[in-house]
Parts: structure tokens; C-alpha cells; sequence
């Protein structure tokens, strides 16, 4: 964003040279003015980064200005500022790497907020750790303008032709879909984590080291879940920074024996929210592999849907009334109606997304589940409200793609936009914006399981089916949605028992789709009493689901020869069609 007002062109350079400080950088930018602008970011309030994040940047600007650039590498970064040891070893150790990656970023937001009118701009290339510092074109000041040699009518009017430019150009940019201005993102009330420093409870070298790489690969692991705002705190500043919820740890070693003891805290009261121990083997030449174990693990507990926080939110839901907490409290109420898929919840749960991406429209996990939402309707033939437009797949794939522009890297909105595709027939195009989105966070098991359904109904039976079973066993809950798929794996198999058992384990009784494939099963196992209650039960609250087989079947796109082995299964079940 800022790139179009910080310039090294000559030709502006030299054009516009007369103006101040706000010239561009061909004119040179004295030390006390990269000074000024560093205690301008240290001292701004949309800063956002820890101490020795501070720290860090501090050192390299004054090593640069002392002319000491070509010194700053990750060893002396790590050893100045970090204060590790004369063994220090980047490739074992990534804290330089990944402290320059959080700065970056706090760095970037500093300046689309407070710092959008800040004469002198400080960054970090990537590459390496040498900052760069520009002058950032602005509209000079009137007083500067005044003092002119010129006549003020002359600089008036250059004022007015720098601001008519300006606005001309913006304006141009914003019709071509991009604005210079920073946008403000609009979320509502998502969960806020602080995750403090591991410890180190033996105080041993090697567990000092585990417990320092620990830490930024959990806030990493954790910063995958894109509705939860993670934070890093501080290991002498207990305060929890605005956070709903406090992550502790304590790593010790013995011999080769690890234990990692976490827990979750709320934040306003420090009541344990969550508590786990880990004790693993160790071996030092794995302990980069072993560290984004641990911290997958933890983010897996905590950021997963029906996970941790997801549970401690939902308990919140009654007592806050705020708009804010009501919009996010959306998101809850879609995961409770997703545990069963029930058309009563269906309506409610849809009108509450519709208003809620009406308040925050730069929502783009209300955008996703909105998607899917209006999916649902489509593949279960939910009954429409009188008052509600019915929905259709050009709804749902415009709230896939609304979501996947806003944030493309939430794996809600990614999971949105592959079902869309794969209802649409686009088989091949969904799997591989599935595939993307489990790059992108292996630790969320809802999208696991969607994924591997989609996987599996493609044709491609036995991979997506250990998906599926691998969700359900890193799934805290509910289960039933995962023990419907797994019963339909065992059918292909013709385990017919397995079948029965899951079907009947997972009891989603308030979804036409699943008593559609109680009876498929039922019949296949011999069960003619069973088959006969689940054809009545459809025959009762969802003929015309029943009438439509062949279409509900067909949007899954199963090979054909499963999908006529499925329909002859229904027949024999009795249900006619």
C-alpha cells in the first residue's frame, strides 16, 4: 500500500526536492530523522510487536546508522540481542528468522495505521536484516509552502494542484478496485490468545533450547486458525494484553525422556481452562521435528473447531449481549448446527450469517460459512421460509469467492469455495483447492474430514477414508457427522457390520442424508425392520428428498458404479423413486 507514496524515481525525486522533509529518497535522510522516526514506531500504539521484537529492530537501525551494516547477520542478532551463546546455529535455531518475520509484519500494520503520516519510512527487505529507510511523499505541509521564496498565491496553488493529483490518483486506483488509504478490517469479537514463553522447569541447555524454539512454533501453528488473533507475551510482563485466554508451558528433561506440561488460562479470571501433559522421547538431532509435534498438537486442542476455545467461547454465548459478541457468536451457532446438519436450525442460522457479513463485511469466516450454509440447503433439499429467498449455487459460490479474496489463507473460506466447486461438477479444480487448504493448516480437523469425504466420494476410497477416520480421532466432538462417512466407507467395502455399527454409533437423526444411508445399510445387513422405520421416517419428513435421489446422489459425484449400487441398495430397502 505505502509503496505508491515512498519513492526512489529521479525524476519525482528531483521535481519535488524543494518541498521538505516529506521528499522522496534520492534527497538524503540525516540520522537524527531515521532516529526520530524509530522512536515514532517504538512509541506508536498500533505497534504491536513484544520486547524483543523492539529490541531487535533498535539494533539493526543503530548498527546501520554507526556504519556497521554489513555486520548484521542472524549470528550477531542472535548473540546481541537475543543473547545466545558463541554455539549459535541458524539452522538449528530459527528464532532470528522468525522474530524478522513477526517484526515485518508488525512493522507493515504500523504503517497502514499510525504511521501513514510519518516523514521517514523504516522496513526490512527480505533477504536480510539490513533496514532500508525512504522519505514518504506526502502533501507538504501549508507552513512549509509559506516560507517559500515563492509567492503564497504560487504555493497555494501548488498545494492544491499536490492535493488535486493526489486525490485524482487515489481515486483512479480505488475505481481500478485498489485504494491507497488503509482500509479498516472489520471483525467482530473473535477470541484473543496470549502465548507466553515456555519455560524451562530443569534448567538444562537443552531443554533452554527446546523451550526458546517451542514457543514461536506454537504462536506459528496456532497462527493458522485465522479466527483466533494469537500474541506473544512476555516472560516479566504478566499482562495478558487485551487476551481472552493465556497459554502457559513448562518443558524438563530427564535423560531422554520429555515432558511438556500446558495449559490454558482465562484470562480474566485464571481459572484452568485446559490442561495437558506430554511426555515423548528425545532426541537432539530432532528437536526442530519435535517441536512443531508439540505445537501442532497444542494448536489442534486449542484452535481447532470443537476445540478448547471454541467450547470455552460457547459457554460465554449467554452472557454477552454486545452486537459485536452476537455477530462472532454466529460462528458458534453455525458449528453447533453443523454437529447434526438439522433443517429446524437451518433458517436461524442462515438469516443470523446474512446479517452478520451485512455488519462486517470484511468477515471472511462469516463469508465462508455463509457458503456453506446456503450449500447445505442445495445437497439436503432443506425446506425455504416464506419469507427467504432460496438459496442456489451461484449464492453459495459468490460467498466462497467474497471469503477467499478477503483472506486467502483462511481454510474456512478455502473449504467453502472447494465444496462449491465439487457441487458444481468441478471435481479436479476442488481437490486441488482442498489440497491447498491442508497445506495451510494440517491442524484443523473439520476441514480434515470435509476434505477426505470429498476425497473419498470422488472415487478415491481408501485415501480419503483414512482421512476421515484420522479427523474423528483428533476430533474432540461431536463425532456423528465423521461416523456417517466412515459407515458409508464400510459399505463400499461391504463390511456390512462395520456399516451398521457406525450408522448406528452416529445417530445424525435430524438430517434426511442420514437415514437415506441407514436404509442403504440397514438393507444391505439384513436388518428389514431397520430398513422399513428409516424408509418410513423418510417417507414422513422428507418425500420429496426421497423423489430427488437420483439428483442428491449425483451432486456428490460418485463413480457410477457405486452410485447404482447405491440406488438398488434403497430399493431393496423399499423406498421407491
Amino acid at each position: 500500500m505505502r509503496s505508491w507514496f515512498a519513492s526512489s524515481d529521479k525524476g519525482l525525486a528531483d521535481a519535488s526536492a524543494d518541498l521538505g522533509p516529506h521528499a522522496p529518497t534520492d534527497v538524503e535522510i540525516p540520522p537524527e530523522a531515521i532516529r526520530d522516526a524509530l522512536a515514532r514506531i517504538l512509541k506508536g500504539e498500533t505497534f504491536d510487536a513484544p520486547s524483543r521484537s523492539r529490541r531487535f529492530l533498535s539494533y539493526v537501525v543503530e548498527e546501520t546508522l554507526a556504519g556497521r551494516a554489513d555486520r548484521i547477520k542472524a549470528f550477531s542478532i542472535a548473540t546481541d540481542v537475543f543473547g545466545r551463546g558463541a554455539d549459535f546455529d541458524s539452522h538449528a535455531d530459527p528464532i532470528v528468522r522468525l522474530e524478522a518475520v513477526r517484526l515485518r509484519r508488525a512493522m507493515e500494520q504500523y504503517y497502514e495505521r499510525a504511521g501513514t503520516n510519518d516523514p521517514v519510512v523504516i522496513s526490512i527487505p527480505k533477504g536480510g536484516y539490513v533496514p532500508a529507510f525512504a522519505w514518504q511523499v506526502l502533501v507538504p505541509p501549508v507552513e512549509a509552502l509559506e516560507t517559500d521564496r515563492r509567492p503564497r498565491w504560487i504555493a497555494g496553488l501548488v498545494a492544491v494542484v499536490c492535493v488535486g493529483l493526489t486525490v485524482s490518483l487515489a481515486l483512479l486506483l480505488e475505481a481500478a478496485g485498489w485504494s491507497p488509504w488503509p482500509r479498516a478490517i472489520s471483525t467482530p469479537a473473535v477470541p484473543r490468545l496470549l502465548v507466553r514463553p515456555i519455560d524451562d522447569v530443569s534448567s538444562s541447555p537443552a531443554a533452554s533450547a527446546l523451550a526458546n524454539g517451542l514457543t514461536p512454533e506454537i504462536l506459528g501453528q496456532m497462527a493458522k486458525f485465522r479466527d483466533i488473533v494469537t500474541v506473544e507475551g512476555e516472560r516479566d510482563n504478566p499482562n495478558a494484553h487485551g487476551a481472552r485466554y493465556v497459554l502457559l508451558g513448562g518443558v524438563s528433561l530427564a535423560g531422554s525422556r520429555l515432558r511438556l506440561q500446558a495449559r490454558l488460562l482465562d484470562a480474566e479470571d485464571a481459572s484452568v481452562l485446559w490442561a495437558h501433559t506430554y511426555d515423548v522421547n528425545y532426541d537432539p538431532r530432532q528437536r526442530i521435528a519435535l517441536e512443531e509435534q508439540l505445537a501442532r498438537e497444542i494448536a489442534t486442542e486449542l484452535g481447532q473447531p470443537y476445540g478448547v476455545i471454541y467450547k470455552a467461547d460457547a459457554g460465554r454465548s449467554g452472557s454477552d449481549t454486545s452486537g459485536d459478541w452476537e455477530s462472532y457468536s454466529c460462528t458458534l451457532s453455525y458449528f453447533i448446527y453443523r454437529a447434526n446438519l438439522d433443517a429446524r436450525s437451518h433458517p436461524r442460522v442462515r438469516q443470523c450469517l446474512e446479517k452478520t457479513v451485512a455488519r462486517f463485511p470484511d468477515y471472511a469466516t462469516a463469508w465462508a460459512l455463509l457458503a456453506q450454509t446456503y450449500l447445505d440447503e442445495l445437497r439436503f433439499r432443506f425446506p425455504v421460509e416464506a419469507a427467504t429467498a432460496p438459496a442456489s449455487l451461484e449464492k453459495a459460490t459468490a460467498a466462497a469467492k467474497r471469503a477467499v479474496e478477503l483472506d486467502p489463507r483462511n481454510v474456512r473460506a478455502l473449504q467453502a469455495k472447494m465444496l462449491a466447486l465439487y457441487f458444481d461438477g468441478q471435481v479436479e479444480s476442488a481437490l486441488a483447492i482442498g489440497e491447498q487448504a491442508m497445506a495451510t493448516n494440517p491442524n484443523d480437523t473439520e476441514l480434515m474430514g470435509e476434505y477426505g469425504l470429498r476425497v473419498a466420494d470422488s472415487g478415491q476410497w481408501s485415501r480419503g477414508c483414512a482421512l476421515v477416520a484420522q479427523a474423528r480421532e483428533r476430533n474432540p466432538g461431536p463425532l456423528g457427522y465423521y461416523e456417517v462417512i466412515l459407515s458409508i466407507c464400510s459399505y463400499i467395502e461391504r463390511d456390512y457390520a462395520a456399516a451398521t455399527m457406525w450408522i448406528r454409533r452416529a445417530a445424525v437423526v435430524d438430517n434426511p442424508a442420514y437415514h437415506l444411508i441407514a436404509a442403504a445399510v440397514f438393507a444391505e445387513a439384513a436388518y428389514p425392520v431397520d430398513a422399513e422405520a428409516e424408509r418410513k421416517w423418510l417417507m414422513a419428513h422428507a418425500p420429496e428428498f426421497v423423489t430427488n435421489v437420483r439428483t442428491w446422489v449425483g451432486l456428490r459425484n460418485v463413480p457410477e458404479v457405486d452410485r447404482n449400487r447405491f440406488l438398488t441398495s434403497l430399493s431393496k430397502a423399499g423406498l421407491q423413486f
